[in-house]
């Protein structure tokens, strides 16, 4: 097989993934009637409008000092200035590369790299800030839940989740419960036993593993602290910007319901088939929100109304670095010198 075999399939693979996400969205917007989401997007309530773009901006800038406190963790101190243009950065790279959110990612790490972060280092940054924020939407899901299970307040998903699992509404109320238990309890007590471990098995320090280490013995209930609050923070005011999208369509939803709603939703969004989560946010948004009783028109211009956001918010990053910024070596390591 000649060289170019593989750069070519390397360039097919690159352009199915955005042409399978534009065709999923226009499958959904078809299937809702494009005509009904176009009418529903130019009613758009201007307030509502601009107070879930304030929303999702302050999401993002929660999100940037996540991943500064994250790289932090693992020892490394960045400016808070670039943090925040390089993680803007990475929103505007989402908005045009393929890839769902990896594009972006990928330029938060280099950008780590640069400024003389090591390779594993800087990638394992972005990944913990990712899973970070996914344990902040669980987390937040399952206990609004639960707090509706207490409250006794019916769920639109309760009646056929319970009957496709065979389960009743109080087991999937405790269920909430456990699952936000469970994601406190299991990284802490892992962090917790970290120590105990590498002090029997010589060599950690120095093997691919040495991140998990140096998070275990730096400050780890601090800052394990930090990204709890922290993606809580994020979380919730990504579901606010849902919350306000739907008041601006005229489909208005209560905030717990989008926020159980929206563990789906942006789980889907951030699957690498497409770029900026367009074509499965939309289609999970129909799916999701058809029994809270939201026509899919709605559902589907709440979605498209929150992806456009980030394309507003990609003009702060040309916000300037300041001089050599990105090229100043970062502050020598904060922890143990496992490195």
């Amino acid at each position: 097989m000649s060289a170019a075999a593989p750069h070519g399939a390397r360039r097919r693979a690159r352009w199915w993934r955005p042409a399978l996400a534009l065709g999923l969205l226009a499958a959904v917007l078809v299937w809702v009637d494009p005509g009904r989401v176009g009418a529903v997007l130019a009613r758009l309530d201007p307030w509502w409008w601009g107070a879930g773009l304030l929303s999702s901006t302050a999401a993002n800038v929660l999100s940037a000092w996540r991943w500064r406190d994250g790289a932090a963790w693992l020892g490394y101190s960045v400016p808070w200035r670039w943090a925040f243009v390089t993680y803007f950065r990475g929103v505007a790279a989402n908005v045009v590369m393929p890839g769902a959110v990896v594009g972006g990612d990928v330029l938060r790490a280099w950008g780590l790299h640069r400024r003389g972060v090591p390779v594993l280092e800087a990638g394992v940054s972005v990944v913990l800030d990712r899973l970070s924020g996914l344990w902040g939407l669980v987390i937040l899901g399952a206990v609004v839940w639960g707090l509706g299970w207490i409250g006794g307040v019916p769920l639109p998903w309760e009646g056929a989740l319970a009957r496709w699992l065979g389960l009743s509404p109080a087991w999937l109320g405790g269920a909430a419960w456990c699952a936000a238990v469970l994601a406190v309890a299991v990284p802490a007590a892992a962090l917790a036993i970290t120590p105990w471990l590498a002090a029997r098995r010589a060599g950690w320090g120095s093997s691919p593993w040495r991140w998990w280490l140096t998070l275990a013995q730096h400050a780890p209930w601090r800052h394990g602290a930090r990204q709890l609050i922290g993606s809580l923070a994020v979380q919730a005011a990504s579901v606010t910007t849902l919350y306000c999208a739907a008041y601006a369509v005229g489909a208005p939803l209560p905030w717990a319901t989008l926020a159980i709603a929206a563990v789906p939703v942006f789980v889907f969004a951030t699957l690498p088939v497409g770029f900026g989560g367009w074509g499965t946010r939309e289609a999970a948004a129909v799916l999701v929100l058809a029994p809270a009783g939201t026509e899919a028109s709605h559902a589907a211009a709440i979605a498209v109304l929150y992806g456009l956001y980030p394309i507003a918010q990609s003009a702060l990053a040309l916000w300037p670095m300041g001089s050599s910024a990105a090229d100043r070596p970062p502050a020598p390591p904060t922890s143990a010198p496992h490195r």
